[in-house]
């Protein structure tokens, strides 16, 4: 799905050993939260004390986030940062670092700290009693508004009663670990119009949900408005369920039925009081009734047969720009695999 890529690897050596640990983080104009990001993120892996790798994906920053995560590469053996040529979005910039994950754990997190790096030891342990994807479930969410909070109540509800047999674990994002096999599996889907979290949860493998408590954004400020919003859970509804067409031909045959009646009854009226003239602001109104039905039902269908002329197109997901990477002589000490547990049903904590 990736196109004219570029590397820039620092090369002082053979390449290191394979990481067992792979953090994706995609970053969008956060250069005042990343250096308290990787100072956070690399007192907890020393505390883990496993090979890993922070896969870091700029998606067309106009901040100073490109040349500060191109710096970390260059000096941390453990960074990885792929730039994209431009803003392509955080479904695009999240599938492009996944597919650069080359350890046998991978972990998604935001750059803005609002999922604890703390609680990553929690989620490695669950891994190795055998869940094969880790999902991270708000038990809070501070600096939310009461609107926010209640729209993403309803929209995860409302998800799962709409897509069958799949099942979004409710009040999740992107934060979650993911064992090699399910992420392999995830990279060969082709779909274009990618809904992570859906996407996710298409996969299935057994599954654990982890409690937490939404932090603070450390710093910056957010690039999700309720606009964007809207538009991610409109595109999450039409990705996995055709409800909303099955909702238009319902809406059409309860319009078609009123319409019946209210033809009945002025042919009924008509003949048994006569035509006074009476009726014509409720003229005016159905008219503009089944207006807006029809545009609204065009509207749904339109959204799918974009999908379609979108996925006809066959573009790359997103371009990768360049990638920097700095290249060590490989240890003669490397650390054994943790041994993972038989594989367990969907639990929570």
């Amino acid at each position: 799905m990736q196109n004219n890529t570029t590397n820039q690897t620092f090369d002082v050596g053979q390449s290191a050993a394979t990481p067992i640990i792979s953090l994706i983080i995609p970053v969008y104009n956060e250069i005042d939260v990343l250096p308290l990001l990787f100072e956070r993120v690399r007192k907890v892996m020393q505390q883990v004390n496993l090979p890993y790798e922070m896969v870091m994906v700029d998606d067309g920053s106009k901040d100073a986030s490109s040349q500060y995560l191109i710096e970390q590469a260059q000096n941390d053996e453990c960074v990885k940062a792929l730039i994209l040529s431009r803003n392509f979005g955080k479904e695009a910039a999240l599938s492009a670092g996944l597919e650069h994950a080359c350890g046998e754990a991978i972990i998604v997190l935001d750059a803005d700290l609002q999922n604890p790096p703390e609680l990553i030891p929690d989620m490695l342990q669950k891994w190795r009693d055998g869940a094969d994807i880790v999902a991270m479930k708000r038990r809070s969410r501070q600096g939310e508004s009461r609107a926010k909070q209640l729209g993403s109540y309803f929209y995860y509800r409302i998800m799962n009663r709409i897509t069958g047999p799949m099942s979004i674990p409710e009040d999740t994002g992107d934060f979650r670990l993911m064992s090699r096999r399910s992420l392999d599996s995830l990279n060969r889907l082709p779909e274009r119009n990618r809904y992570m979290k859906g996407l996710f949860a298409w996969v299935g493998y057994p599954t654990h949900v982890m409690e937490y408590d939404v932090a603070d954004r450390a710093a910056g400020q957010t690039k999700w408005n309720y606009f964007n919003l809207f538009g991610l859970a409109f595109e999450g509804i039409t990705s996995f369920s055709i409800a909303p067409l099955r909702a238009m031909v319902i809406l059409g045959l309860i319009t078609a039925l009123l319409g019946g009646i209210f033809g009945f009854w002025i042919v009924f009226k008509t003949l048994a009081f006569g035509n006074d003239l009476d009726g014509y602001p409720s003229i005016i109104a159905m008219i503009t009734f089944l207006g807006g039905v029809q545009l609204l039902s065009i509207g749904v269908l339109g959204e799918y047969v974009g999908k379609t002329y979108f996925e006809a197109k066959q573009r790359p997901l997103f371009i990768i720009q360049d990638v920097v990477q700095k290249i060590v002589k490989k240890s003669s000490n490397t650390s054994a695999t943790p041994t993972k547990g038989t594989p367990v049903n969907v639990t929570t904590d």
